[in-house]
């Protein structure tokens, strides 16, 4: 089956017929904190991101905003008060838990799936079973199901999108994809001896930065947390592995065959702006750059990029990070849950995976779009074999967050590895016992 939108004059059209303004229709009934008419007498706050209706990418935010047009054209007494989140994913989650807390929160939010322990533990988000059959919990993946549902079976969040996270490479520059950590660390020197910045990823003070250095720990067998949720990172050969995955980093930048302001990229942008301006050969990126680099580059550059698996130690020894979003409903008000749940139904889950590229958490949802049908697919989900999501423990935005602070130490030369290590291992388990 294809997605395909009424377009914009079918969304003025149904507006027309619903008693809207033909010129609200196509002008005001999407602003910067708005959709719907201004005056409508029912509201529901949503705290959404900057990556889909207010997307600075023209196709993607035209295509949500006709999706957005159509539901609320659909819905005249209601309007839905939007707000933007910052690009700090733990600075933003933890500002939104505290509101929410406090009863200030919004009705609807976007909730990253890193953080989605906190939210279930604090006991603040409003069940949405009654919007969602059995059959459908039952048929997201495993770990999305136990993610976004509590002992009690209530579902309190539904994740609308997975990723990982795969290496991209220039095939000009790199035709054979790289197996091991060893053949990855030659490869990025043959690049930044052409001319080229090596390989590029994540390294400054954000989740992402995390997210994707974790994949090396966890390749080895690594674990952050034991099975009661106890910080165990630094321990036994959980600290060799953690080692191990951080001195690789550390040689790649010390040889050159990544660049020192790997310390700054706080932002997946900055991969595509750097393989459109043809500075770099390799980077480690989200499934979801595909597209992206798709639409930013000519067609001749495009067919020479390819993605593969992020190596490992050795060859069969790796693994990639599943992340993602979730929303979730917070509003004491039945009908406000409803129009969030309804929201997500008929804009996020499923159409907008089409439209972005997004990796759907129901297995049905591949079937039924086309957009999941072209070759690089296939490497996601042969990578997703090796998938492996963030624990969902209370602590872990703690360990991200010095983690983070570590990766940028020892880059920079502040601290050894092992310093760093102990560091941040201090401080995460000074925050377990608060917990």
């Amino acid at each position: 089956m294809t997605y395909r939108f009424y377009g914009i004059l079918g969304a003025v059209g149904a507006a027309c017929a619903l008693g809207i303004p033909t010129s609200l229709a196509a002008q005001d009934l999407i602003t910067r904190d708005r959709v719907g008419l201004p005056d409508a007498p029912n509201t529901m706050t949503f705290r959404l991101t900057a990556y889909d209706l207010y997307s600075a990418d023209d196709a993607t935010r035209m295509a949500f905003e006709e999706l957005f047009t159509q539901f609320i054209t659909a819905r005249p007494d209601w309007k839905i008060e939007t707000q933007i989140a910052t690009d700090n994913i733990g600075q933003e989650q933890a500002r939104l838990l505290e509101q929410a807390r406090a009863g200030r929160g919004p009705d609807c939010a976007m909730i990253d799936s890193s953080q989605l322990a906190l939210f279930k533990s604090a006991d603040i988000l409003t069940p949405m079973n009654a919007h969602w059959t059995t059959a459908e919990i039952d048929d997201l993946f495993p770990y999305v199901r136990d993610a976004v549902t509590n002992e009690a079976g209530e579902l309190l969040a539904w994740w609308w999108f997975t990723d990982l996270r795969v290496l991209y490479r220039d095939t000009r520059l790199v035709p054979d994809a790289p197996q091991t950590w060893q053949d990855l660390q030659t490869a990025a020197l043959a690049t930044a001896e052409s001319g080229k910045e090596g390989l590029l990823f994540n390294g400054g003070r954000w989740e992402g930065t995390t997210f994707d250095w974790l994949a090396h720990f966890w390749a080895q067998g690594g674990r952050l947390v034991d099975d009661t949720g106890r910080p165990v990172f630094a321990e036994g050969e959980n600290r060799e592995k953690f080692l191990n995955a951080i001195n690789f980093y550390k040689d790649l930048v010390d040889t050159g065959a990544a660049p020192p302001r790997v310390t700054s990229i706080v932002n997946y942008d900055e991969f595509n702006a750097a393989a459109a301006a043809g500075t770099t050969a390799l980077f480690v990126g989200g499934n979801w750059q595909y597209g992206q680099l798709r639409g930013t580059l000519p067609a001749e550059d495009f067919a020479a990029w390819a993605v593969s698996p992020i190596p490992g130690p050795s060859a069969d020894a790796r693994a990639t990070g599943t992340g993602g979003w979730t929303i979730a409903a917070m509003s004491d008000d039945p009908e406000a849950v409803r129009i969030c749940a309804e929201m997500i139904r008929e804009i996020y889950s499923g159409q907008s995976n089409a439209i972005q590229g997004l990796l759907p958490t129901s297995a049905a949802q591949y079937d039924q779009f086309d957009a999941f049908e072209g070759p690089e697919f296939d490497v996601f989900a042969e990578a997703l074999v090796d998938g492996q999501a963030r624990p969902g423990v209370p602590i872990y935005p703690e360990i991200s967050n010095n983690i983070q602070i570590m990766i940028g130490d020892v880059l920079s030369g502040a601290a050894t590895p092992q310093e760093a290590l102990d560091a941040a291992n201090a401080a995460v388990q000074a925050a377990f016992e608060r917990l």
